[in-house]
C-alpha cells in the first residue's frame, strides 16, 4: 500500500511524520512524504520518498524580540504571504498525489488533501500533532492562549474558530474547482466529516493530554510519533567536553518560532546560576555556556538539568520523554496549550508568554525549574508512562481498516 503523508509546515511538523513513515515502512508500507524542500534530507534519511511542497514557512513565522509590536502593514504582509504559502502547498500536494498514492495522511493545516483524495477516489486520514477538534476540555489552539473559557465557552468558541476564515480556505476552493468537484467550503467539509465521525489520528500522548470525553469515536489519541534517529550523527568534541566539564547545563532553544539575542539568554541563565547550551548560535559563549546548531533532542535532553523552549508540540514531547523539567515560553497557536500542560502536570513552572518575556522572569523560572525537586519527579513519572506507548500501532490499525472514500 502506498501511503502519502502531506506535511506542510516547519521541521516540527515534518520530523514526527518522517519517524512514523520510517516505522510504517518497516511494517511493509510504501511511504512518501510531501514537505518543503528544506526537509528533503530529513525525509530521505528516514527511508521515505520525498515529494516537494514549494515554499519555506520558517522565516515567515519567526517572531522578533519580546516586546516588539507588529504594525498593521506587517500583519497584512504576513497574512498575504501565509496565503501564498498555503496556495503553493496545495498545488504541491496535488502533484504529490498525482505521483501515486493509495491513501493520504494529512496534517492539520492541509485540509485540501481531503479535496484531492475525493477527486482521486482514495481514502484520507487526518494525522494531527495538535488537538484542533473543538472540545470543552481545552481552549481553541487558534486563540494563542491557554486561558480556559469554561467547558461551554471552550466548546462554543472552538466551534466558531473552526468555522472561521483560514489561510487554506482559498486554496481548497481553487482545487475543488480545478478538480471538477461540487462547491463546498473547507469549514462545511470539516462539519460533514465530523458528522461522519471521520478518523483523525493524533500524535499526542494521552499521558500528556488525556482524550477529551466529548470527542467522537473517530478521534484517536495515538501517542507520540518520534522523529527518526540519525544514525550518522555524533556530538562535537566541544559539546562533549562542555557536558563533562561541570554540572548538567540547561538547554535553551526556540526552534523556528523566535530568535533571541544570546546576550538576553545568557543574562537569564547567569541570573539562575546555571550553565547553558544555547541553540541557534554556534561556538563558545563563555566558561558557562556553549552555542550549538542542530542537536538531536533524544540525545541531548537526557543530559541536561532542564529544557527551556517555545513549547512546540515536538519539543515539549522530547523534554517530557527525557524526564527533565521544562520551562515553556509559548509564542503562538498550540504552544500556550503545551506550555500550560507542562505546568498542570507538575513538570515545570508556570509558562512565560513570549510577549512578556524578560531576562529577570526567564532567569527566575529557570532557577525554579532546576531547584524544585517535584518537577524532576513528575517529569520522570511522565517519561515512564510515555515510554510504554507506541503511537505507530493505532496508525497501522487505521490503515488496515480504511474507510470507503
Amino acid at each position: 500500500m502506498r501511503v502519502l503523508m502531506v506535511a506542510p509546515g516547519t521541521r516540527g511538523d515534518v520530523a514526527p511524520m518522517a519517524g512514523l513513515g520510517s516505522r510504517l515502512q518497516e511494517l511493509g508500507y510504501e511511504v512518501a512524504i510531501a514537505a518543503n524542500p528544506a526537509y528533503a534530507p530529513l525525509v530521505v534519511a528516514s527511508g521515505c520518498e520525498f515529494r516537494p511542497l514549494p515554499g519555506n514557512l520558517t522565516e515567515l513565522i519567526k517572531r522578533p524580540a519580546p516586546g516588539a509590536k507588529a504594525t498593521a502593514g506587517s500583519l497584512l504582509t504576513f497574512w498575504r504571504k501565509l496565503g501564498e504559502y498555503m496556495d503553493n502547498a496545495a498545488t504541491g500536494a496535488l502533484a504529490a498525489a498525482e505521483a501515486g498514492a493509495d491513501v493520504i495522511l494529512a496534517n492539520s493545516v492541509a485540509p485540501y488533501a481531503y479535496d484531492i483524495a475525493e477527486a482521486f477516489g482514495i481514502p484520507v486520514i487526518g494525522a494531527h500533532l495538535q488537538p484542533t477538534e473543538p472540545s470543552a476540555a481545552y481552549p481553541p489552539v487558534l486563540m494563542n492562549s491557554s486561558r480556559s473559557l469554561g467547558a461551554w465557552g471552550n466548546r462554543i468558541i472552538g466551534e466558531r474558530a473552526a468555522a472561521g476564515p483560514a489561510p487554506y480556505d482559498a486554496p481548497s476552493a481553487r482545487l475543488r474547482r480545478q478538480l471538477g468537484l461540487p462547491t463546498e467550503s473547507r469549514a462545511a467539509g470539516e462539519r460533514r466529516r465530523r458528522k461522519m465521525r471521520a478518523t483523525i489520528l493524533h500524535g499526542i500522548s494521552p499521558a500528556v493530554l488525556p482524550r477529551p470525553a466529548d470527542w467522537h469515536s473517530g478521534l484517536v489519541m495515538a501517542g507520540y510519533w518520534w522523529p527518526p534517529v540519525n544514525q550518522g550523527w555524533g556530538p562535537s568534541p566541544d559539546l562533549q567536553d562542555f557536558l563533562a566539564d561541570g554540572p548538567a547545563p540547561v538547554f535553551v532553544g526556540f526552534g523556528s518560532s523566535a530568535h533571541l539575542d544570546p546576550a538576553f539568554i545568557l543574562d537569564a541563565t547567569r541570573r539562575a546560576g546555571v550553565r547553558a547550551v544555547v541553540q541557534g548560535v554556534e561556538g563558545v559563549l563563555g566558561d558557562d555556556a556553549l552555542g550549538v546548531g542542530s542537536v538531536p533532542h533524544e540525545w541531548l535532553f537526557p543530559r541536561v538539568a532542564a529544557v527551556v523552549h517555545h513549547a512546540g508540540a515536538g519539543t515539549t514531547a522530547a523534554g517530557l520523554r527525557a524526564g527533565v523539567p521544562s520551562v515553556g515560553v509559548p509564542v503562538y497557536t498550540d504552544q500556550p496549550l503545551w506550555a500550560s500542560r507542562i505546568a498542570s502536570l507538575g513538570a515545570g513552572p508556570e509558562p512565560i508568554p513570549y510577549r512578556k518575556l524578560t531576562r529577570v522572569r526567564l532567569g527566575d523560572a529557570i532557577a525554579q525549574a532546576v531547584t524544585t525537586a517535584s518537577y524532576s519527579e513528575r517529569a520522570r513519572v511522565l517519561a515512564a508512562a510515555i515510554a510504554k506507548e507506541d503511537g505507530t500501532i493505532p496508525v497501522a490499525e487505521a490503515l488496515r481498516n480504511l474507510p470507503t472514500p
